[in-house]
């Protein structure tokens, strides 16, 4: 428990942008499903504009420092040699 008033303050604003980074990064997994769920069914088409619509929200995530920009840049490299793949099997 916070010892002072702003201790206490620090900790309500700590527990909101908690709240906020986790409804962000929520969004952004339900994008990602979308796309793995694509890649899995092998529809390269609807992966692509999957994609397509996951690469500015996780840029935004980076924007909003919920993720870092390396691991933005790592988790799109994945997803996009994912997509790439389709075609190779």
């Amino acid at each position: 428990m916070a010892n002072t008033k702003s201790a206490q303050k620090a900790l309500r604003g700590s527990a909101a942008k908690k709240e906020v980074n986790n409804s962000r990064r929520n969004r952004i997994r339900t994008f990602v499903r979308k796309v793995d769920d694509a890649v899995k069914a092998g529809d390269e088409p609807k992966a692509r504009e999957a994609f397509k619509a996951l690469e500015p929200e996780i840029m935004r995530g980076v924007t909003k420092k919920v993720y870092k920009l390396n691991t933005a840049a790592r988790k799109l490299s994945r997803i996009a040699s994912a997509i790439r793949k389709i075609n190779a099997k």
